[in-house]
């Protein structure tokens, strides 16, 4: 099929904020190989919508939500009537473990279908890995941006802006943690990041911003329990893009492999990523100036476990000290300092 004969492209990538963030580059250059191209995206979930609804490379945002709205029969064949009315001249399928995806795809039939497969064999990034699946367009992946991308319209900076000023924050330089993650097994013990936060404060006398989402606010209680000075809470206090506008005002966020950590990259923000189970060549941040810490002379390192089996039980993120994220945030502020 010629790229030129191509006006209408549907993407289909249900997941979570970080996975949908790494194939903004893959949507990035569709768009500079068909700029004439309309490009649809389809999300899991109502929340994700965002992420994509100010991107200039992206015409529409659809959404299977296969736990939800899209459960019933009924609901689901007005989707694929949808897609089939809608006359896409390509689908990139990259759920191709999920039956629901594949009819969708297979509604767009004769048109041509790339699908996504997940490397097993290779060490490689997941932003690589997706664009893996243009290829069969001719894209050369080693010549491409890899940076991730998220658009943020002027209400949402603005909205953090407020938000740094009644917390009376506009004059201190921002430091951004993220405690949480969708697996305790990504996460760095609260009582080191009570620690951090206290040297950031006395030490380099910065603006401390605790982010993350619903449900983890407990994280917060436990890291600002008894502290004199407690850092700004906005966990699940802010929209999606809203979070990104806040970290975009931050010199660095520290974090294990969790969607602020790639909200923050995509915005240009600096990361110091915790990492120990999950393998960082994999979904570690993209781009530069960031830091991965972890201790790869633990013996299971990384494990890509759910669950901690050591029997030393998250050996791996105990063995990241306090000092030594410390240290890479000094590095960090020192370099945008010297800007």
């Amino acid at each position: 099929m010629r790229l030129e004969s191509i006006s209408s492209i549907l993407v289909i990538k249900p997941g979570a904020i970080g996975d949908l963030l790494q194939i903004t580059p893959t949507i990035r250059e569709l768009k500079r190989a068909m700029p004439d191209a309309r490009i649809t995206v389809m999300v899991g979930i109502e929340g994700t919508v965002p992420l994509f609804s100010h991107n200039p490379h992206v015409a529409e945002v659809l959404i299977y939500d296969r736990k939800g709205r899209h459960k019933g029969y009924a609901a689901f064949f007005r989707l694929l009537w949808q897609i089939v009315t809608t006359r896409y001249d390509m689908v990139i399928n990259y759920q191709r473990s999920s039956i629901g995806t594949w009819l969708i795809s297979l509604a767009a039939l004769p048109r041509k279908v790339l699908v996504y497969h997940k490397t097993r064999t290779r060490r490689v990034h997941a932003v690589i890995n997706h664009l893996e699946a243009i290829r069969p367009l001719g894209v050369d992946t080693d010549l491409v941006n890899l940076e991730l991308e998220l658009c943020i319209p002027v209400e949402d900076e603005l909205c953090a802006d407020n938000l740094i000023v009644q917390a009376g924050l506009t004059d201190k330089t921002l430091i951004a943690v993220n405690p949480g993650a969708s697996n305790l097994i990504k996460c760095w013990p609260p009582h080191k990041f009570t620690a951090l936060i206290e040297r950031l404060q006395r030490e380099l006398d910065v603006g401390v911003v605790v982010v993350g989402g619903p449900g983890e606010q407990y994280l917060y209680d436990s890291i600002a329990q008894g502290m004199e000075q407690p850092p700004l809470n906005l966990i699940a206090k802010t929209s999606l893009l809203t979070l990104g506008a806040v970290l975009k005002r931050c010199v660095a966020l520290v974090s294990g492999d969790t969607g602020p950590l790639h909200l923050a990259t995509a915005v240009g923000t600096r990361v110091v990523a915790l990492f120990g189970a999950i393998d960082p060549d994999r979904t570690g941040p993209v781009g530069a100036g960031h830091v991965v810490v972890r201790h790869t002379e633990v013996p299971c390192v990384p494990c890509l476990a759910k669950k901690c089996i050591n029997p030393v039980y998250l050996e791996c993120m105990e063995k990241i000290e306090v000092g030594e994220v410390f240290d890479c945030i000094v590095t960090m502020l020192q370099q945008h300092n010297g800007r």
